[in-house]
């Protein structure tokens, strides 16, 4: 195990952060947690067994922090070896770590591409050893996965547009101009939220209910992209009324973009993967709302999949997905998105998805209060 992490190092395949912390300079080694050894941004129990490639972990939270822990809790209550990496959205970090797995002999591939090209690679390389490959959260597509588990797409994005349809309206705003900053246009994810939220926007643009703003995607769901492209909207459009961001790190961005010009809390923007930060802007009243999809089910879906393949056994999944691009029908574990507002914020905390605790630091105190997720005084 030890020499293997430590060729993957050499090889130049890991980031310098953990699961668990940021890099403090010293050498990689064990973390003390049932022997499983972490390097770079990985975890591993063990050459062979299930194999698991997460994107980054700029994007969103989930990939650094949420995700792993719930797979490796999954996996070591099954007792079966594992390896869980990130690519830190490096698409050629993304193949060389599916080669390094595979020359571990894992008998199972749990992936969540960076995009559809980069993960048909990796499918291809899999299928020629046989091993079976389960898409997580994002479909590959013409990449022919075996199976995918993610939650219903294009209903997160219909969630987005009808709640953004509900602040404008609860804020009486007539005609308002609407920007859209949609996701990475390499992932097919956010293909599908656009599609949902332009299902709803799109007949409200065409009968001048509102007025169709910007609408550009952010290369590799960088914020800090999107802050600048926002900056760029907000320019150009100075009088725009309402920001359908895709998730929850758009959303701050065009929120700090905002409340440099005074104008957060009054101009509604949306989100997505109940963040923290993105859970505290909807306490804070700048942010409309955000959509929770319940990792650790997805995570337990994708997970027991996984070990069953492991275990030789073929899993019977009843739903199929068609992939738009091959036209094959992939066996699909579908699961329900939940919008979030201040009205249910309190859901994720008794989800046991974050705690009152986190959310609720001395400048989130009295809001928290009034949301119910605190006692008063």
């Amino acid at each position: 195990m030890r020499k293997s992490l430590l060729a993957l190092v050499a090889a130049g395949l890991m980031a310098s952060v953990t699961l668990t912390a940021c890099d403090d300079g010293g050498d990689p080694g064990d973390n003390g947690d049932s022997g499983t050894a972490t390097t770079g941004s990985g975890s591993s129990s063990g050459k062979g067994g299930i194999g698991v490639i997460l994107p980054d972990t700029k994007s969103s939270q989930r990939w650094k922090d949420d995700d792993p822990k719930y797979l490796k809790e999954a996996f070591e209550n099954a007792g079966v070896p594992y390896q869980i990496q990130n690519a830190e959205g490096d698409k050629e970090q993304f193949k060389r770590i599916a080669d390094q797995m595979l020359s571990d002999e894992v008998k199972v591939l749990v992936i969540a591409n960076l995009d559809s090209v980069s993960g048909k690679a990796v499918i291809d390389r899999a299928k020629a050893r046989k091993v079976p490959v389960i898409d997580y959260d994002r479909m590959t597509l013409n990449g022919g996965a075996d199976y995918y588990v993610s939650f219903n797409n294009n209903l997160v994005g219909k969630l987005q547009g009808q709640h953004l349809q509900q602040c404008l309206s609860a804020k009486k705003r007539v005609n308002p101009i609407v920007a859209e900053l949609n996701g990475s246009r390499t992932d097919n994810n956010a293909t599908l939220f656009k599609e949902g939220y332009d299902g709803v926007l799109q007949p409200l643009y065409e009968s001048a209910t509102y007025t169709k703003g910007p609408d550009q995607f952010v290369p590799e769901w960088d914020n800090d992209e999107a802050r600048e492209i926002f900056t760029q909207m907000l320019d150009q459009y100075p009088n725009i009324g309402g920001v359908l961001a895709a998730n929850d790190g758009l959303g701050n961005a065009a929120i700090e973009v905002l409340r440099e010009k005074k104008l957060n809390g009054d101009v509604p923007v949306t989100g997505q993967d109940a963040t923290v930060q993105g859970l505290q802007n909807i306490l804070a009243g700048d942010q409309c709302m955000t959509v929770y999809k319940s990792i650790k089910k997805e995570a337990d879906e994708a997970s027991k999949l996984a070990i069953n393949l492991f275990k030789d056994v073929k899993p019977s999944v009843s739903e199929k997905l068609k992939d738009p691009q091959s036209g094959a029908y992939i066996p699909f574990v579908s699961l329900t998105p939940v919008a979030i507002t201040f009205k249910n914020i309190k859901f994720v905390v008794e989800d046991e998805f974050v705690s009152a605790q986190t959310l609720c630091t001395a400048k989130f105190r009295k809001a928290c209060q009034r949301a119910g997720l605190i006692n008063q005084g």
